[in-house]
């Protein structure tokens, strides 16, 4: 059965070294927000939305090592081109470097890591109907070079790199696109993703790599073995991912995937108000319900 097509992603939980230099880092070079401050553990949203990240900083936190499965990236994703031009001139005037900046024919992105190394897209979508497919039904995707400067051509003179204009926070209506995983192998992969848990397959011919989804969107989770092929998880407590959300439009659909994954076999821990799953890789996943 096909998970609900309302179904998204939500919160990325992560764990941090020093706290204060990433609150820095969010809340200046992304231009998120702070919404809840409780002891070691900030959350931030976009212009006082729903929570996107929640950092938990540790000192004691063993480094993230890229070898080991865990987050690739978690994708920002923001409401119009313009929005991402400004997202990359804030990078700019905090002086953060990008990794990358490509264009997926379904999407523009621009990459870069958070100070603990940690991956971050901050993306928008091309409307759907510029989306195609290929003879077999499969999304085409690709990773092209994106035209920075055709982006910075969306802005107003007086907020380009080296312009003195001021830069807003991330705007209203930011949220989180997707969650892009590394995992050691695609097969048990899938059969976690795409038939536990109900996810369709929206990709799975772009190499080392697969794209699964609800109703219909490019990809709600990405998973790849380029860094990660035949590895095992972190040690528990390292800098990392804690877990991420998938929201479940209601309670009923909520039960409906539980159910599938207790059939497949899949352990689950109840975890606050959601149920904690690991895939095959040792990924944590926080199943939750909307509202």
């Amino acid at each position: 059965m096909t998970i609900a097509a309302e179904t998204t992603v939500g919160r990325v939980k992560l764990t941090v070294r020093d706290l204060g230099v990433s609150r820095s880092f969010y809340e200046r070079a992304l231009g998120l927000e702070v919404v809840a401050d409780v002891g070691p553990v900030l959350t931030l949203a976009a212009d006082g939305g729903s929570p996107l990240v929640e950092l938990r900083g540790d000192h004691e936190a063993p480094p993230l090592d890229h070898r080991l499965t865990g987050l690739f990236h978690f994708a920002l994703l923001v409401p119009t081109r313009r929005d991402l031009a400004l997202a990359l001139v804030r990078l700019v005037r905090a002086g953060w470097q990008l990794t990358g900046a490509s264009d997926h024919l379904v999407s523009e992105a621009l990459y870069l890591d958070d100070p603990d190394g940690n991956g971050i897209e901050i993306y928008r979508d091309r409307p759907r109907s510029e989306w195609t497919h290929d003879q077999s039904g499969e999304l085409r995707m690709a990773t092209l070079p994106l035209d920075l400067n055709g982006l910075i051509g969306e802005l107003d003179e007086d907020v380009v790199p080296g312009a003195g204009g001021r830069i807003p926070g991330m705007p209203a209506g930011t949220r989180m696109g997707h969650v892009h995983l590394q995992v050691a192998e695609l097969r048990e992969t899938e059969a976690f993703y795409g038939g536990a848990l109900g996810f369709d397959v929206t990709v799975r011919t772009y190499p080392g790599a697969l794209f699964v989804s609800a109703g219909g969107y490019h990809h709600h989770i990405g998973l790849n073995t380029w860094n990660s092929r035949g590895a095992g998880p972190p040690v528990a407590g390292a800098v990392g991912l804690r877990a991420f959300e998938v929201v479940l439009p209601d309670g009923a659909q909520r039960d409906l995937v539980l159910g599938r994954l207790e059939a497949a076999g899949v352990p689950s821990e109840a975890v606050g108000d959601g149920t904690l799953v690991r895939d095959s890789s040792g990924n944590p996943v926080l199943l939750t319900q909307a509202g």
